[in-house]
């Protein structure tokens, strides 16, 4: 069994509850694997219309979009982790698993957190509440630069 470092969910300013380092840890380490139930992308679009309804979704579409990965069934605490658009997380998709990885060095007390990089749709755009710097307002992907607009505007 794989060993990981110590990590543990609390209160979180970004999303009720978020996922913390409960040590310091150094760059490119593997801190947790998103876990969970594999299901067809078409029961992961039955469980979201009813995850639209309690408010709570822990679907994680597979980066060649074959398959999801359920972590509110049989999941551990790496669906706590919460989107920033400053975040010190990156995936990394294995051989059919998800993996957090440590984009910088983590000190112990941090939240960890990923981009989430939502597909662009302009009728669905997701408030962002992550309050890094270069925050952009949403965790859905901003849309490609019009080349004849000086400037992006995303209404959220």
């Amino acid at each position: 069994m794989k060993t990981y470092p110590q990590t543990h969910v609390t209160n979180s300013s970004i999303d009720r509850k978020g996922l913390f380092a409960a040590e310091d840890i150094k760059s490119d380490t593997v801190i947790i694997e998103y876990t969970g139930e594999k299901i067809t992308n078409e029961e992961a679009d039955n469980r979201e219309r009813i995850n639209d309804i309690n408010g709570t979704t822990y679907i994680f579409v597979y980066e060649d979009q074959t398959f999801c990965i359920d972590g509110a069934v049989g999941g551990n605490d790496s669906r706590f982790a919460n989107h920033s658009c400053n975040p010190n997380m990156y995936l990394d998709f294995v051989d059919g698993h998800i993996y957090f990885v440590a984009d910088r060095d983590i000190k112990i007390g941090e939240e960890l957190t990923y981009d989430y990089a939502f597909d662009y749709d302009p009728l669905c755009l997701v408030k962002c509440f992550c309050g890094s710097k270069n925050c952009r307002g949403t965790i859905n992907e901003l849309p490609p630069l019009d080349p004849n607009s000086q400037f992006l505007s995303a209404e959220v």
